[in-house]
């Protein structure tokens, strides 16, 4: 018997995926993304990408995000029992893991003891425009006696309450006030601190920047300089101007002078920026292993927070102790560093 006219015999294309497979797979996508994402977050100074927000700021903050990455390799292992699929992207944050380490855990490592030298010791300390215990300061002076200070936003009113607490300690002050100081406070300002004992040098300010440098030379320095130095911050809109003012590092690291540069650079050794115009340059605090000792912000625990306050130095001038410094008044903590300067 023949069928109906306008029927014949179909046939199936399959089961269509269940709304339950479809919206694993969704899910699956969405934490590899996110695992992606995790390791630019950890690792974006190796593709060049830590110069644009929200990288800039947040790279500052690596060694915390290292332990963020292993807590979540550790929870992916974990998983992975029961998702074989959670086994790849655990293995490829392992890798991330390891390079971020690679990266920070050399800066805990102190280097051999600089050997023979005169000692020199530096300060360098942000006052958070003018807002420090001005008596505060004054008393780790006295108890410190730097050679050498770098006096971050530390303008002329600041400064002239600070001078008559320290002048008679043996202490001179060269201060420089930015070009966009709207002459209410300290914040652009930038003063180099000198013991009397290192008798007539000579001054150099650099004022083509926001924030100005002012260099020391000569004198009891003889053939070396000491440079007073402060960056603009990298906020959002203002990355640009703190990737220029970090490239003026390039000229002082690799110009041939035995230099000293202090300060608050507002950058971190995690900044691929930083790392590329201080070649040339040791960092105090990680010669002496202490290269993650936050500075910034100091109303957190002393164990969290970045190192953006440092001293750099150049060969053969090493580090032979570095500290950190509560300042009452100030978000950021003082660094004291005693140096040896060969002879």
């Amino acid at each position: 018997m023949s069928s109906p006219s306008g029927t014949g015999i179909r046939t199936s294309a399959g089961p269509s995926p269940s709304v339950p497979s479809r919206r694993r797979r969704v899910r699956l996508g969405v934490a590899e993304i996110g695992f992606v994402g995790v390791g630019l977050l950890t690792v974006p100074d190796l593709l060049g990408i830590d110069r644009v927000t929200p990288l800039a700021q947040l790279v500052s903050f690596r060694p915390y995000v290292l332990v963020g990455v292993a807590a979540l390799v550790v929870v992916l292992v974990g998983l992975s029992w029961r998702n074989r699929r959670l086994l790849l992207p655990a293995v490829a944050l392992l890798v991330v893991l390891a390079v971020g380490v690679v990266m920070t855990v050399p800066r805990t490592r102190a280097e051999p003891s600089p050997v023979g030298g005169r000692p020199l010791t530096v300060l360098a300390v942000n006052v958070l425009d003018g807002a420090a215990d001005v008596t505060a300061l004054a008393e780790l002076i006295r108890d410190e006696r730097p050679d050498l200070g770098a006096l971050i936003e530390v303008g002329p009113w600041y400064r002239d309450r600070l001078a008559p607490l320290v002048e008679p300690l043996g202490y001179r002050f060269v201060t420089a006030t930015g070009t966009d100081s709207d002459g209410v406070t300290d914040v652009f300002g930038v003063s180099a601190l000198v013991a009397a004992h290192l008798g007539d040098v000579t001054v150099t300010i650099d004022e083509s920047r926001p924030f100005p440098s002012v260099g020391i030379a000569g004198g009891g320095l003889g053939a070396m300089r000491f440079v007073a130095y402060h960056a603009v911050a990298p906020r959002p809109g203002d990355v640009s101007q703190w990737s220029t003012d970090l490239g003026e590092l390039t000229r002082y690291c690799a110009g041939g002078t035995p230099t000293i540069v202090a300060g608050d650079f507002n950058a971190t050794l995690d900044h691929s920026r930083l790392r590329e115009v201080t070649a040339g340059c040791s960092d105090a605090a990680t010669q002496r292993g202490q290269g993650l000792a936050p500075t910034w912000p100091a109303w957190m625990p002393d164990w969290f927070g970045a190192q953006i306050d440092h001293v750099f130095v150049t060969p053969p001038i090493a580090a032979e102790e570095f500290a950190v410094r509560e300042l009452a008044g100030s978000d950021h903590r003082a660094v004291l560093v005693r140096l040896r300067v060969p002879q």
